[in-house]
């Protein structure tokens, strides 16, 4: 099975709806991205003010984008953008890619994360034939670690360092999902 990463689906979970970016969700990315704590666990770089002109016309491009798969995390109970989640660096021939995610102030701690989680990486195992989803996760970020375990990413290894925090630098750990471990538990691993 090959990868078609020029479809844009739309993903319907309990909690949340993952689609195609539109034009309104710029000013969700912008909040988010004007949130400290949103730039301190993503390692995002801390910009003042962030051009809406610029993350419209970034957002714009996400939709014809043929190697990766870029998608607005909807919460279904108030119908607003909360975040994204991307399958991106894609390997053809080893059937892998990595994966990250953004979740702003508005959708957390209520689950939502999780199931789009889960959502985006079954997707990727069953209707694109990945075998292998990767990620990184800073050790700032116990509350995203933590979501990755409960959908089945396992840590392999640890990158020292890899993160200016104020004065102190921070380590991430690597984490990956497989075909066979999705297929065994769906997303809700035991223990």
């Amino acid at each position: 099975m090959s990868a078609d990463f020029s479809v844009k689906p739309t993903l319907t979970g309990d909690r949340v709806l993952l689609r195609p970016f539109v034009d309104r969700d710029v000013a969700a990315f912008q909040a988010a991205l004007a949130d400290p704590e949103v730039v301190r666990l993503t390692g995002s770089p801390a910009v003042e003010g962030v051009d809406p002109g610029r993350l419209r016309a970034w957002y714009g491009t996400r939709n014809a984008q043929p190697d990766r798969l870029d998608l607005a995390v909807v919460d279904r109970a108030t119908g607003a953008c909360v975040g994204e989640v991307v399958l991106n660096e894609w390997d053809g021939h080893n059937r892998s890619c990595n994966f990250r995610t953004l979740i702003g102030p508005a959708g957390r701690d209520r689950g939502l994360g999780t199931e789009a989680v889960r959502l985006v990486v079954g997707y990727g195992f069953d209707r694109l034939g990945l075998h292998r989803i990767s990620l990184e996760v800073f050790a700032v970020n116990p509350r995203a670690r933590r979501v990755y375990e409960k959908v089945g990413f396992v840590a392999e290894g640890t990158l020292r360092q890899v993160l200016r925090d104020g004065d102190d630098w921070v380590d991430a750990t690597v984490m990956s999902i497989l075909a066979p471990e999705w297929a065994l538990h769906r997303g809700h691993p035991q223990g």
